[in-house]
């Protein structure tokens, strides 16, 4: 998965037809779904029930301060050369390289199940079906939320609108970033102490006041406080989620119910940003995030009424 996502780096400097440009995201995307499941069972087998969410909190926090920092590069860079993006595609080959290095320090546990000699490549769709119904309660709300949950580029084109410069716009979203990988390892740390649970539907709120006011407030400091509360929302749900999918499920399908969930998951977000965009074509800003929020609501009063979990 690694070594698909880099090898498509220095696709994107070599090609240029628009169908090229497409292989090149195209294997980047099926190289983040070869192995978002696997490092995430990696990572959950290396924690407790106790320790889930300071374990894919740390996670959290170390990929998205990359999420910082190479944004923040390459717009050095592209400051000191302007449109050299080949040698920028270049460079960002390098830390994938390392990444996939980074790898080889790896290794296996022995494994206490019998190992599966094959596995179809739809089995996730027939796991659905096997797995506990307390997995399915959960990834079901999950799945409404990412329904609606459109993404972040909305936000920015909002406050765009409100008379943002374009540099104002990226640096806004470093900064939620930069919030988002500061408050990942606290949040995952107190999601230990307090519940799972209790941590996400709090994110979900957070979320909801979000959306409410980029719906209803058009004031530039205020949505600098709308994205810090946006950063603080990202910290308590995403990786919060994952652990919360991994104490629900059997150790031995941890890979496949992260990796189901994952999947649906694609799928719900490539609906999500056109149907926010449609309503936000048809009735304007204010009613898609509105309605965004309001289904957030109704989220959480699923998962306070209707999903009771022994999994934290």
């Amino acid at each position: 998965g690694y070594s698909l996502s880099a090898i498509s780096k220095p696709m994107m400097a070599l090609f240029v037809f628009p169908a090229w440009i497409f292989l090149a995201r195209t294997t980047d995307r099926l190289g983040k779904g070869l192995r978002t499941g696997a490092r995430d069972a990696m990572l959950s087998d290396e924690a407790t029930p106790q320790t889930k969410g300071k374990v894919f909190g740390l996670h959290r926090s170390m990929d998205t301060l990359g999420a910082v920092l190479g944004p923040s590069a390459a717009l050095v860079f592209l400051y000191l050369r302007p449109n050299d993006y080949k040698i920028l595609f270049l460079i960002a080959f390098l830390p994938g390289l390392a990444a996939i290095l980074a790898t080889f320090l790896l290794k296996d546990k022995k494994q206490t199940q019998p190992v599966r000699t094959t596995t179809p490549f739809f089995s996730f769709l027939k796991y659905w079906k096997l797995s506990p119904p307390l997995y399915r309660k959960v990834v079901f709300g999950l799945l409404i939320f990412a329904l609606f949950n459109s993404s972040d580029m909305l936000l920015l084109l909002r406050v765009k609108q409100a008379g943002m410069s374009d540099t104002s716009v990226v640096g806004l979203y470093i900064f939620y970033n930069l919030v988002y990988a500061l408050s990942a390892l606290p949040a995952g740390i107190v999601a230990d102490k307090f519940g799972l649970r209790t941590v996400f539907i709090s994110g979900l709120g957070v979320f909801a006041v979000v959306y409410l006011g980029m719906a209803l407030i058009s004031n530039i400091y205020i949505y600098l406080a709308l994205f810090f509360l946006y950063g603080l929302y990202a910290a308590a749900t995403e990786g919060i989620a994952k652990a919360w999918i991994s104490n629900i499920t059997e150790p031995a399908d941890t890979a496949t119910a992260l990796g189901t969930f994952a999947g649906f998951q694609s799928i719900a977000a490539l609906i999500a940003s056109p149907l926010t965009g449609l309503l936000w074509f048809w009735f304007g800003p204010e009613t898609a995030f509105i309605t965004t929020s309001a289904v957030t609501v109704g989220v959480i009063i699923y998962f306070l009424t209707g999903v009771k979990t022994t999994g934290r």
